[in-house]
């Protein structure tokens, strides 16, 4: 994707990026500093998040690593706590942490049900409990205070053997609909992400040789999304003026029909 925005029109601004040690939340955090913001980074991989950290002080911008499980509420506090320390209170969450695996429902692979359900549910509640206090304390004194969940095209498309991630990006795009009831009038802009095919490590998680074989002919047969469309995406929403709540992004590769 050609850049969208120039300058530094996040300057000043907080920025917490959960699932940030690859593929979409990586590319956001660089894109988030690279326009100015200060950002955390957040993911259990302490190795990759530290390379994320080198490229964005190389380009002479600002971030901090914090190695952290979000299905753990406790470290996800003990994280926000430490980004209050460093820098203040965070005015921009990209909640991006997330896994897909696909079965057919009769295989009864619960541990992979509960693993989803964890991640994708529960990590999300954890990084939204612990920083929406940052987030209004923002609002209050005036400045933009987003919080970007991703969510995927699967939320809407009924694909089979997809039941219970496409459950969990279901409960994330309507939470965030129901999010900005409560949080709007105050302020605090909630939107939602719902890409489609992105080429990221994501699909390699998927052992189901169906979806294995949707996704793979997908990558060669399109253009697919790269993680740096999703970062200027996200980058946007943030950036324009905080009247405006781009509330829920669906991005699609072009030529990509389910």
């Amino acid at each position: 994707m050609s850049v969208l925005l120039n300058g530094s029109p996040l300057a000043g601004r907080v920025a917490v990026v959960s699932g940030a040690s690859s593929g979409m939340g990586a590319a956001t955090a660089e894109r988030l500093a690279e326009l100015g913001a200060t950002v955390v980074v957040l993911a259990r991989r302490k190795d990759k998040l530290e390379d994320v950290v080198k490229r964005i002080e190389a380009s002479g911008g600002t971030a901090l690593a914090l190695a952290v499980d979000v299905t753990d509420r406790a470290a996800v506090q003990k994280a926000a706590d430490q980004v209050t320390d460093r820098f203040g209170k965070a005015d921009l969450v990209f909640n991006n942490a997330g896994v897909q695996l696909i079965s057919g429902i009769e295989e009864l692979k619960v541990d992979e049900w509960q693993r989803q359900i964890d991640l994708n549910i529960t990590g999300l509640m954890n990084i939204i409990g612990a920083f929406l206090p940052h987030l209004t304390e923002s609002a209050e004194k005036g400045k933009p205070a987003d919080l970007i969940n991703t969510s995927s095209i699967a939320a809407t498309r009924i694909l089979e053997k997809f039941s219970v991630y496409s459950g969990t990006k279901a409960y994330i795009s309507h939470l965030t609909r129901l999010l900005r009831v409560e949080l709007g009038p105050r302020t605090v802009r909630v939107a939602t992400i719902e890409p489609g095919m992105v080429d990221t490590e994501l699909p390699d998680h998927v052992t189901d040789p169906d979806a294995s074989k949707l996704m793979a002919d997908l990558i060669h047969d399109i253009d697919c999304l790269q993680s740096a469309d999703i970062a200027e995406t996200v980058a946007f929403m943030a950036a324009v003026p905080r009247h405006v709540n781009l509330t829920e992004i669906t991005i699609m590769p072009t030529a990509q029909a389910i």
